[in-house]
Order: structure tokens, then sequence, then C-alpha cells
């Protein structure tokens, strides 16, 4: 009998595998999800926002930060680790070869084309409810925001991936513009041209922006509103240089002309209350505050490559063109650090909001845009996912979009009127102003030739080491400008306009510290900068339209055939080409 049911039990497990078996051939393969209605594709476009930080790739590829383990006057001359190699590579210009996680070109090049997918979904969907006879409000309003999305997420792209929009890079290579779900497996994209991509991105702007509805959704701010929209539109035609349309779509994010934005300047200044990095994010990326036009949740661990002692950071000449550096109202505005006793000028706004590197001679970083919110999936084991919210439409970037098209467009009472605001915005919720001066037309003047004339004349001492080098070298605040090389057109940069465009770009580079958009302007305005790297304090000069201005696409997508960005340039330069550059770029001036 035992002997029989042995024999028996494989049967009857035969018998109930073929039955089971049966039961998951009858199911549908294709387990996604079918949208049915206008309300699930309502819902399905949270998911149609990049999850990615793109920031840490243009933090780590400008000016605002330095190598600690450089012998400069930046550096303190250790052997400091990075956070990880992706760190190195991006700092020295190269391809991105090591790392494929959180915060790498793959992660925000993977994040950014799957929320192109989810718009491309939903627009399928609308345009199939469109031809059943739908022509409800809600209807248009996702459609609208759904073209944003792929707008945006493409824009953000070809900021990174491709060279900077003008004639001299139209005809190179952009970025694959999806318009389509993807139904097969392997499917190969073409890049096209940089012209192709910008036309895609506002045809799409175009079209999408008058259908954004803020009443479609109970936390408008997490999603593309009117102000959003308007505010990103400004952004794409900045980079076009088509002012008038700058000031145009500047105007509607604040809701007319003649609208105050001091309303919608940041009051992060005046709080007391914020001990911690994560009640600094908080506070200044919370939906509720005005000046935050829209907000996107991110995975990013950027924090830790900047805390406990890391190799990068803003410290030394970079931490002096940014929060612990002189303005036109500020020059005089003396602080004293608490560890070695060095003297500087700063903004009153910043006392109280800075965090240590760890060590106050590995450099300081504004903890509010870098507040990292974890998520915990097991408490016990203190296992999760880092978050940081960025604050990616703003009103400060309106104002300033506005006031740079106004200085082209010939109106300086009008963005000098701009620049105003943002200053006394930061005076306003500051504690603290007893060595500042009036802002006014003269002082911008000559604070920002000052600067720049001293950075041109210093150009060539950037070689030198330790005590030698130079620290009145206007601390890279005011930059040969070249805008007019990398995008020609109608408007050109005059003497009487560049130090308010000098302005403009100092205020946009403290404004925007952390968040990667101070490299948007690097390439806009082609500035030149040079990197010291390692112990010998190796010069990796970036020249104005450098090909190295366009990150190089992920290597899996190389691999898959789509084209990779030619990079080819000498990262290292030798003394008769360091000197012909120097003569070049004096030369321009």
């Amino acid at each position: 009998m035992k002997f029989r049911y042995i024999i028996l039990l494989p049967v009857v497990a035969a018998l109930l595998a073929m039955a089971s078996c049966k039961d998951f051939l009858d199911k549908e393969t294709d387990t996604r999800v079918t949208l049915n209605n206008v309300e699930q594709l309502r819902m399905l476009m949270v998911d149609a926002y990049p999850s990615s930080n793109y920031g840490l790739l243009g933090e780590f590829s400008s000016d605002n930060l330095v190598d600690n383990n450089a012998p400069t006057d930046a550096g303190v001359r250790y052997n400091l680790s990075s956070y990880n190699r992706n760190d190195d590579e991006l700092f020295a210009w190269e391809d991105c070869r090591s790392e494929s996680g959180s915060d790498s070109p793959s992660s925000v090049w993977e994040s950014q084309y799957h929320a192109i997918a989810v718009c491309n979904a939903v627009l399928e969907k609308v345009e199939q409810f469109e031809a059943e006879g739908d022509n409800s409000d809600m209807l248009k309003a996702v459609k609208g925001e759904a073209l944003l999305c792929r707008a945006y997420n493409h824009f953000i792209l070809a900021q990174l991936f491709c060279m900077p929009y003008g004639q001299p890079n139209l005809s190179k290579p952009g970025i694959p513009y999806i318009t389509k779900p993807e139904t097969k497996v392997l499917v190969h994209y073409e890049r096209g041209t940089l012209k192709e991509t910008y036309d895609k991105i506002e045809a799409d702007l175009v079209e999408g922006l008058p259908l954004i509805n803020d009443g479609l959704y109970e936390i408008p701010k997490y999603h593309f509103n009117r102000q959003a929209a308007n505010t990103f539109a400004s952004r794409f035609y900045l980079q076009k240089r088509e002012y008038d349309k700058v000031v145009e779509y500047s105007n509607a994010a604040f809701g007319g002309a003649d609208v105050d934005p001091m309303p919608y300047m940041s009051e992060l200044w005046s709080q007391e209350n914020l001990y911690y990095l994560s009640d600094f994010g908080r506070y200044y990326s919370n939906a509720i505050h005005p000046r935050n036009f829209m907000v996107i949740s991110t995975y990013s661990t950027m924090a830790r490559h900047f805390s406990g002692g890391r190799r990068y950071a803003c410290n030394g000449i970079a931490l002096r063109a940014t929060v612990q550096g002189p303005g036109p109202s500020w020059v005089s505005e003396i602080w004293r650090s608490t560890g070695g006793g060095e003297s500087f000028a700063m903004n009153p706004c910043f006392n109280g909001f800075l965090f240590v590197n760890s060590e106050r001679e590995y450099g300081i970083w504004f903890g509010a845009p870098l507040g990292e919110q974890f998520e915990y999936t097991d408490k016990i084991a203190g296992i999760g996912y880092a978050h940081i919210v960025r604050t990616e439409f703003t009103g400060e970037e309106a104002l300033l979009n506005r006031a740079e098209a106004k200085f082209f467009l010939g109106d300086i009472d009008g963005g000098f009127a701009d620049l105003k605001v943002w200053e006394d915005a930061h005076r306003k919720h500051s504690r603290g102003e007893s060595g500042m001066r009036d802002f006014t037309k003269a002082n911008v003047i000559s604070f920002y030739n000052e600067k720049e004339a001293q950075y041109v004349e210093n150009l060539g001492k950037r070689s030198e080491l330790g005590e030698k080098y130079s620290k009145n070298i206007g601390y890279g605040i005011a930059k040969p400008l070249h805008i007019d090389e990398i995008c020609p057109c109608s408007y050109h940069v005059t003497d009487e306009i560049r130090p308010y465009l000098q302005c403009v770009l100092h205020f946009r580079r403290i404004e925007n510290l952390h968040n990667g958009t101070r490299w948007f302007d690097i390439k806009r305005y082609g500035l030149s900068l040079v990197h010291y790297i390692g112990r010998n304090a190796d010069e990796v000069v970036l020249q104005t339209n450098d090909p190295r201005y366009a990150l190089q696409i992920p290597n899996e997508v190389i691999a898959a055939g789509l084209e990779r960005n030619e990079r080819s340039v000498d990262v290292k330069l030798d003394e008769g080409s360091l000197k012909k550059f120097e003569a070049t770029t004096i030369n321009e001036q």
C-alpha cells in the first residue's frame, strides 16, 4: 500500500500541473493596463515626469565645483575620494562609462524616455477618444499636459546630450524625438538634426500650452500648470534667442506684464526654525510657496556626492564665485569664517543656510536644493530610496529670463527693474545687511566691468600653483560672453548691456546653485572653463563651442546602434596651445 501511494502522488501532481498550465495558457499574456477612459489617462500622467535628477550632470560639468585634491588655493591637497567614478569622468568632461545607477547619464536618459513613452501612450488614446467624439475639457487638458511633458523631456535631453542651439550646430545630431508608442522590441531610431529636435519641441509646446487647465489636479504644482508651462516656454525661447517671446511668456507666468513679481520670490531667507538638511529641503521645495511653479520628485543621491569630505565641492574659487563671493550691492558685506579666520564678501541672505562639507576646508554647499528626503521601505533594516525634490520652474527663473530678454530688446530700465526685484527680495528676507550698498545701475556697471577685466587679465595666472595662484582673479564671476558666436541673430552683446547680462548670469548662477542649470547657461553663452585635476593640478580647458559641451550618450544606447557624439579634443593642452588660447580669448575682448 505504501508503494502504491508513492506511485500515485506524481500522477496526481502531473494532472494538477496540466490543469494549472492550461489555466495559465488561457490567460492574456499582455498584462498592460488598458486605458478605457479619460480619468485613467489623467492618473497615468503622474508617470510622465522624469524620476531622475539631471542636476549632478550639469553641476559637475560646470564651474560651480573644484577638485579639492588639486594643489591650488582652492584645494586642500588631500587624497580625498569621489563618491563614484562617474564624478571623476564628468568633472574631466570625459565619456561616462563607469556608472549606470542613480544620477548617471544612463539613468537620466532612461528616465526621460520612460516619461516620453507615457506621454505617447496617453496621446495615442487621446487621439482615439477624439475620433470617437469626446471633446471634453478634461480630455483637452490631459492632451495639453502630455504634449508639454513630451516637449519638456526631449528639451532636457537636448540640453544635456546635444550642442547648444545656434547656426553653427543646427545640422549636428539632435536626439530621437519619439512621438509614437513602441510596439516592437528592437527599434532603430535616428537622431535627426538639432534643428529638427527644436522644431518638434516647439510644435508640442505651442500646441499643448493653450490646453493646460489648472483645475485638472488637486495640487497643480505637481504637474504642468499654466505658470510652469509659460516659464518653460520662456526658457525654451531664451535658447532660441527669440526675446520678444521670452518676455511674453514670462509675463504670462506672473499673470500679466503689470503684475508685481515680488510675491513670487523666495522667502526662505526669513526662516529661523530650519535645522536639519531634510528641513531645508522640505521647506524649499514645498508646493505651497508661490515661487515654486512646478516641483518634481526624483530618485537621487546627489547630496551624498558633496557631504562627508568628498573630492569635489563648492570650494575655493568656485565658492568665491557663488554663495561666498561679492556682488554689486554686497561687495562690502564682509564676513569672517569661524575656522581659519578667512575674510570674504557674501550676500547676507546665505547666513545660516550653508552646510559645511565635513570640515570647512573641504567646501561649503547650499543645503536647500539638496535636501534629501529618505523614503524607508524597511525602517528596521534602514533601507529605502533617497529622493531630492527639484523646484524645476520658479518665479525667480521667469523673472531673470525676462530681465535678460529685456536687455537684448533695448529695454534697459525694464531689465534693471527686474534685477532689482530679485535683489530686493534677497535683501528683504535676509538677516543682517550692515555693509550692503545701494543696488544701482552705476554699481552694476562698475562691478561687472571690473570683474570681467580681472578675469581676462589673469587668464595667464591660472596655471600657477599654491600661494602664487592669483586670488584676485575675479572669482570667475564675469567671464567673456560668446553668445553671438553660439547663436548668431539680430541681437548682439554691446558694451552697454554687457555688465547687465553679466549680472543676470551671476544672479541666475547663485539662484540655481546645485540644480544643474548653470551648465545650460555656460553652453548658451559659449563660456570657456578650466578645471584643475589631481595632485599636479592638470589643466583641462573647455573652450567656446567645445564638442564636449554635449555629454556622451549612454554606452548601452550606442551599442544599440544610435549615433555617438563626437567629442574628440585634447583634454590637456600643451604650453603653446595654452598661450594661443589665452591670446585668442584676450584679443576677442
